[in-house]
């Protein structure tokens, strides 16, 4: 195993003055003693709710016994290929059924995670598995045509392929899968020779055991890759103890929600936020681990009348969510069909909540959305607003059990209450480091363990967070950090840009949207050329919605870009 680099925390002097503040029952600390790793937890949900329904896709239904047998299988067969502990391997698949079985089968096993968002170019798709030396990949066979184009640029040794239809039963597989390829023809053609499917490998593990290896809360469970606060791609090592913690810390915070649920009724998330996110990752897939939930899992959230329709069928009482898609289904016809009885809580996290997103949704629904913190660096959640607020307050609510939030000046000085800095936090969730980066780590950690989120905000005399604004120029799309030198390097290799700097623009839909200035080298070069041309290299989310061609951009006296000053100038904001 890799080692990683990580920071000893000193002890702290701070005085947590959010702890007055708790809900009633919600602890100080969490207790991580009682489980020695991320996969004990996961074994005690299986035996305490084997039978209890687990995950939901597509009209099947899976339990936990039934997660438990096929996550077992499916390890074992990863053993078999001789990969050794703490292996790293990727998922290239959105909430489908084989996603909580290939992650979870991975974590048995002892091997390591790696999350890649399913829509990433061929580009992204290398660094990420080169960088991570990822040996193993699940991939759904819609996306396994990117996955060709490097695979052999890449450590790759073994490829599960995965299709929509395989978990659905005989009849309404062949029935799902015929429409997928034929009909929608959302499979285009690949070759990749020597790759298993997922079926078939879910089946050979049936005859091996799995060998449970012997994991400590310091082993590496997940790189979860990010921008993090300097704008490089790179893996946060998240152990799990990072995991576990943010598991029990989240379950320690709902607890005063979930007992307004009838002791009758299984608590349901729906689960629309991708599982490759970091935000879904803990508050759905491990929380709901955790607490015995049913997950119902959506492959594509982009699908409002679908989404709705699971709404209408199952009785949803926690809805972890996005400012982009509150609005969505806020703004869709189809939206007073749904029975808001059973919510308990909407919790809005991955970008900032609007104000007249939340004031529209508590109108509507008659709950408000609970707003709430996180990094993919802190596995994610350090702060959240208590789930009895009876109105969104614009804050990201109170540090969680176990972590300390602090409020820094450029020199680590902590700020008086109601002064302006960065956010910098401290807690068991917080990574091991970057994979590979001690120099990157070292960027973002204090020498008391605090680690920099690049967040700058306030804090109030109650302990609660607002963010003020972001540190770095890292734009954020309706969640999604897209780092501007990524979309400029692109820009530029087009033959007809001399210049470009991309900046962040308020959007109505996705909170923020990519604009590109850009000085021509080819008086005939089109905006919709150059996006067209950035859109064969970039996830759909980081290509310019706006293009603007300008003469010159504004620079410092040694050349630098201002992008603050493009950001800023009313004149190029894009019109409502």
């Amino acid at each position: 195993m890799k080692t990683v680099h990580r920071r000893q925390g000193m002890e702290s002097t701070m005085d947590r003055i959010w702890l007055d503040h708790y809900p009633p029952g919600v602890p100080a600390e969490i207790d991580l003693s009682q489980y020695r790793s991320l996969i004990s937890i996961l074994d005690e949900s299986f035996a305490k709710y084997r039978d209890a329904p687990a995950y939901v896709s597509m009209g099947r239904t899976l339990t936990y016994g039934a997660v438990d047998r096929m996550s077992q299988a499916l390890g074992a067969w990863l053993q078999s290929r001789g990969l050794a502990r703490g292996a790293r391997i990727a998922i290239m698949m959105p909430n489908v059924l084989q996603y909580p079985i290939a992650l979870i089968a991975i974590l048995r096993a002892g091997y390591t995670i790696v999350n890649i968002n399913p829509l990433y170019t061929a580009r992204e798709l290398q660094f990420q598995l080169r960088d991570s030396g990822a040996e193993a990949i699940f991939v759904l066979e819609n996306f396994a045509s990117t996955l060709q184009q490097v695979a052999a640029a890449t450590d790759l040794k073994h490829i599960v392929v995965a299709s929509l239809g395989e978990m659905l039963g005989f009849v309404k597989g062949l029935i799902v899968n015929a429409v997928v390829r034929h009909v929608k023809k959302m499979v285009k053609p690949f070759t990749l020779p020597d790759a298993i499917r997922f079926s078939d490998a879910l089946s050979a593990g049936r005859d091996m055991t799995l060998s449970t290896p012997d994991l400590g809360q310091d082993d590496i469970a997940c790189l979860q890759y990010t921008g993090g606060t300097t704008g490089v791609a790179k893996g946060a090592t998240l152990l799990h103890r990072n995991l576990l913690a943010n598991a029990l810390q989240v379950d320690a915070w709902l607890a005063p929600t979930r007992e307004k649920i009838p002791a009758d009724e299984q608590l349901t998330i729906m689960t629309a936020l991708p599982l490759y996110h970091i935000f879904a990752l803990t508050s759905c897939l491990f929380v709901g681990m955790r607490i015995g939930a049913r997950c119902i899992l959506i492959a594509n959230p982009r699908d409002l009348p679908n989404l709705i329709k699971e709404f209408v069928k199952y009785p949803v009482h926690l809805f972890p969510s996005v400012n982009t898609l509150f609005n969505g289904m806020l703004n869709h016809p189809d939206f007073a069909k749904i029975n808001w009885t059973a919510l308990r809580c909407a919790i809005g996290g991955g970008m900032a909540v609007q104000k007249a997103v939340a004031d529209t949704w508590m109108q509507k629904t008659g709950k408000p959305i609970v707003e709430g913190y996180g990094l993919s660096e802190t596995s994610p959640v350090l702060t959240c607003n208590r789930g009895d607020i009876t109105a969104w307050n614009g804050t990201i609510g109170l540090p969680l059990p176990s972590t300390e939030v602090t409020i820094r000046d450029a020199d680590d000085h902590d700020m008086p209450l109601g002064e302006i800095g960065e956010i910098c936090a401290r807690g068991p969730q917080v990574m091991a480091g970057y994979w590979q980066r001690p120099d990157e780590t070292d960027k973002v950690m204090c020498a008391d363990g605090f680690f920099r989120t690049g967040d700058i905000g306030v804090m109030d005399a109650e302990g609660r967070v607002r963010i003020v604004d972001r540190k770095k120029d890292m734009i954020s799309v309706s969640g999604f950090k897209v780092f501007p030198n990524e979309v400029e390097d692109v820009a530029m290799g087009h033959p007809g840009v001399l210049e470009c700097a991309a900046v962040g623009v308020p959007d109505v839909h996705s909170g923020e949207a990519v604009k590109l200035f850009v000085v021509k080298k080819d008086p005939d070069l089109t905006a919709e050329q150059l996006r067209k041309y950035c859109a064969t290299q970039l996830t759909n989310y980081k290509v310019p919605k706006f293009i603007a061609f300008k003469q010159d951009l504004p620079k410092t006296p040694v050349g630098k870009v201002l992008r603050r000053e493009l950001r800023d100038d009313p004149a190029e904001k894009p019109a409502a």
